[in-house]
C-alpha cells in the first residue's frame, strides 16, 4: 500500500520511459487506499459545475487531476484525443457509460458498457474503445476522482446523445424526441485549480 505522496511519485517514476504500461499502471493505482487527508487540499468544488484540479504535470509528459463532482454532475460525452485514460475513485460513486464510435453524422450514440465504480474502484479508457461519459448519480453526495492523462491535452471533442421522452398532455402515447444525434464539438480543457490554488482566468480567453 502506498500513500498519495507516493502514488504521484511512482506515476512520475513510471513514465520516465515513452511506455504506457496499461497494466502496471493500473495495478499501482490500484495500491493506494484512499485517504482524504491525503489530497484533501486539491479537491475544490463548484456550487454549479464539476472542477478539474491539478495535481501534477509529470515533466510536460501527463496531466494528473483530482475532479470533484457535486450531486447529479456529469461530463459530456467525450473523446481523449488520442491520451490514456486512467481513472481512481477517492470518494463517493461514479457512472461510467462507454459509447461505440458514431458510424456516420447524425446518428444516435450506441451504448457500450454502463458500470458504476466505488471508492478506490479504478477504469480505464482510450478512443479505441470508444467514447465515454462520467457521472455523479447521486442527488446528496458528493464525488472525488483521481485522474491521469498521458500525454495531456489541452482540447477534446464532446459528443451529443441521442434521447427521448414520453409526455402525454392529454395526448396518449404523444412522443417527443430530442434529436441530439452525436454532432461532435471541440471543448477547451482548462483547470479550476493548480496544486491547490484557485486559477483566474478573468481576462483570459480560456477562462469558462
Amino acid at each position: 500500500m502506498v500513500s498519495f505522496v507516493q502514488l504521484v511519485v511512482q506515476i512520475r517514476e513510471i513514465f520516465a520511459s515513452k511506455m504506457v504500461d496499461v497494466d502496471e499502471v493500473m495495478k499501482l493505482m490500484g495500491t493506494y487506499k484512499s485517504d482524504i487527508n491525503e489530497w484533501r487540499q486539491f479537491a475544490i468544488f463548484d456550487a454549479n459545475k464539476y472542477t478539474r484540479n491539478l495535481v501534477d504535470i509529470g515533466n510536460g509528459k501527463y496531466n494528473l487531476m483530482i475532479l470533484c463532482w457535486g450531486p447529479g454532475m456529469a461530463s459530456s460525452v467525450h473523446d481523449h484525443t488520442d491520451a490514456h485514460c486512467f481513472v481512481k475513485i477517492l470518494d463517493g460513486e461514479l457512472t461510467e457509460t462507454k459509447y461505440e464510435w458514431p458510424r456516420k453524422r447524425h446518428t444516435p450514440l450506441e451504448v457500450s458498457d454502463h458500470k458504476t465504480y466505488g471508492m478506490n474502484g479504478v477504469s480505464y479508457m482510450n478512443d479505441e474503445l470508444g467514447l465515454h461519459r462520467m457521472e455523479n448519480l447521486s442527488h446528496s453526495n458528493g464525488a472525488v476522482s483521481l485522474h491521469l492523462y498521458i500525454p495531456p491535452y489541452s482540447t477534446c471533442n464532446a459528443f451529443d446523445e441521442f434521447c427521448s421522452f414520453l409526455c402525454s398532455f392529454n395526448l396518449p402515447n404523444l412522443i417527443f424526441q430530442f434529436q441530439r444525434t452525436g454532432k461532435k464539438t471541440q471543448c477547451t480543457v482548462t483547470f479550476y485549480s493548480k496544486y491547490g490554488e484557485k486559477v483566474d482566468y478573468r481576462g483570459s480567453k480560456e477562462g469558462k
